[in-house]
Formats: C-alpha cells, sequence, structure tokens
C-alpha cells in the first residue's frame, strides 16, 4: 500500500512516515501546504515535500490527513481528484467541516477520528455504556495535552463527552458546561477540565460520581506511535471499503464485539 500523509511536516506527520516505514509500508508522498516553509525541501524518509498539485492518479492508494482544519477542504478535493480513501485525524473541526466529510463521502471512503489510538475507541464505547447504566451519575472528562495543543478541549475529550450523551439519548451540545469556570453544576450536565502542560502527548479521564461511589477511566498515551499504527491501521482497513462515511470502531469492528459481550452477560 502507498500512502500519502497530509500535514506531513507536523510531529505527527513525521510520526506516520516513520512507522510507515517500520511497517513496510510505502511512504509515497509527504504533502503540505503549499506556502509552507517546508515546501520541496526533502523528508527525513528521503521524499520530497510537496503540496500535492503534482500527485497523479495511482501515486498514493490512501491519504491519510494530519493537518488543519483549515486545510480540510483542499485535502478532500485532492482525495476526490485522486479518488482514495481519506482518513481525517484533524481535531478542531466544525458543523461546517462535518458537513464536507459527508459530501465527500459519497464519493470515497472517508474515516474521521479525533484520535487513533484503539485504547481511546474502546473507552469511546465503554463511556456510552456506564453512562447508560449510570443515568444519574454526575460525569466530568478531564484532558491533558503539550502546551503547543492548539483547540481545548481537545478533539479527543469531545469525542468522550459525545459517548456519554449518547449513552443517555441526547446531544452534547445540549447538556455539554464546556470547560468548567464559576464551579457551579448544573445537573445533567457533562464538564470539561483542561490541562496544558510541557511535552505531555495525551491523557484522558472520564468520570462518573454519584452519592457512595464513583467510576474512573483513564487513557494515557507516551509515545506518538501509537497514534501513527492506528491511523495506518485504519488506512489499511478503509482502503477495501466502498464509498461512505466511517469511524475507528468500523475499522476495529469493535461495536460487534461489544454487542456480543453484552449478550453473554
Amino acid at each position: 500500500m502507498k500512502i500519502g500523509v497530509i500535514g506531513a511536516s507536523g510531529r505527527m506527520g513525521q510520526a506516520v512516515l516513520n512507522e510507515a516505514q517500520a511497517q513496510g509500508v510505502e511512504p509515497a508522498a509527504a504533502l503540505v501546504g503549499a506556502h509552507s516553509t517546508k515546501l520541496n525541501q526533502e523528508t527525513v524518509s528521503g521524499l520530497r515535500f510537496t503540496d500535492g498539485s503534482e500527485l497523479a492518479v495511482g501515486g498514493v492508494d490512501v491519504l491519510i490527513d494530519f493537518s488543519l482544519p483549515a486545510a480540510l477542504p483542499t485535502n478532500l478535493q485532492l482525495a476526490e481528484r485522486l479518488g482514495v480513501p481519506l482518513v481525517v485525524c484533524t481535531t478542531g473541526l466544525d458543523a461546517e467541516h462535518y458537513a464536507l466529510l459527508d459530501q465527500a463521502a459519497a464519493s470515497i471512503p472517508v474515516l474521521y477520528a479525533a484520535n487513533t489510538s484503539v485504547g481511546i475507541c474502546l473507552m469511546e464505547q465503554l463511556v456510552q455504556l456506564a453512562s447508560a447504566s449510570l443515568p444519574d451519575a454526575d460525569i466530568e472528562i478531564t484532558e491533558a495535552h503539550h502546551s503547543a495543543k492548539r483547540d481545548a478541549p481537545s478533539g479527543t475529550a469531545w469525542v468522550l463527552g459525545e459517548a456519554a450523551a449518547r449513552g443517555r439519548d441526547t446531544i452534547l451540545a445540549e447538556v455539554s458546561a464546556g470547560v468548567r469556570g464559576d464551579g457551579l453544576r448544573q445537573a445533567d450536565s457533562i464538564g470539561f477540565s483542561v490541562i496544558r502542560a510541557a511535552d505531555i502527548i495525551g491523557e484522558h479521564s472520564v468520570l462518573l460520581a454519584q452519592p457512595g461511589e464513583r467510576i474512573e477511566m483513564q487513557h494515557r498515551v507516551s509515545d506518538r506511535r501509537i497514534f501513527a499504527r492506528g491511523a495506518l491501521q485504519a488506512a489499511q482497513w478503509l482502503e477495501g471499503q466502498p464509498a461512505g462515511r466511517y469511524r475507528m470502531a468500523d475499522s476495529l469492528n469493535l461495536t460487534a464485539h461489544l454487542r456480543t459481550l453484552l449478550e453473554q452477560i
């Protein structure tokens, strides 16, 4: 499989290129913005940073996007021009971005993952189950990242919040308290806490608390290769899928696994 990495000059872009080589997957294109200072320079893997304008059909089998939200329309257009699947790992997307993902999914396979860790994907399923099983519990989500992280709360924190809301047959927009400020807690709300410090790669915790007991779920990442491996795994799975919109849970078949386990309880 030949992969093209969008946002190839960033931390995660470099991690995906390196992990691809380690796994024997061919890094075929290292893509950056048209105005990037890295344009036309050579990557550590021997590729040349390009803006994708010269990339021809057949040059890559799948694209992995670790760039910025503002670049999403251009990245989707590139994937559609090439007729290849696109794994979007960019966080901080809004409703307009999601609509663009849906539009592109009519013609190519598109998988959006705010976090490509298999552990986080599993945690999302468990949070939804716990939220449904403890309908009266207070829910609080805490996330920690490095000091240069742009969006807050993180995309992963929102994903976990959405899972908690789904467990109670509602949507996060209706129950989110955002980042806690004044400390006063409204009933049935889901609050967020944000930490930005040093070189923390990614830590997320979900607290479900009710009088007399509490459940805490935590996920911590100490190596960015975890995200790179997950993105490559998703890309390999997505290459064989028809046009449509997908999630990490689809690539891992976690929903079916969880349903099977519940039936055995």
